[in-house]
């Protein structure tokens, strides 16, 4: 179900997609920044493969992302204010 049907994303929070090379927008209330990653290298880090701002509500499908292994979906405005992009490692800790 990930965010379908929720009424919003609270700022500092996100939702992991593990697994995951795409998403859609249907049934969303509300837009999300989300961030595509690589498989985790020897060292836990992945790679950064494709960011997407603002991706509004009842859109549809994304655009599958060749190499992503994985989704951060985020609250609107987090990519930039995090100034994430194509190529940054980072490490994806669940529960945290």
């Amino acid at each position: 179900m990930g965010l379908m049907g929720r009424p919003a994303l609270p700022t500092g929070a996100g939702m992991w997609l593990p697994e995951s090379n795409g998403i859609h927008m249907m049934f969303m209330r509300f837009p999300i920044d989300a961030v595509f990653v690589s498989k985790p290298g020897p060292d836990g880090a992945r790679v950064v493969k494709s960011v997407h701002r603002g991706l509004r509500a009842w859109t549809g499908i994304v655009p599958l992302v060749r190499g992503a292994d994985g989704v951060l979906e985020l609250p609107v405005g987090t990519i930039d204010a995090s100034a994430t992009a194509v190529g940054d490692r980072i490490e994806v800790v669940e529960g945290a």
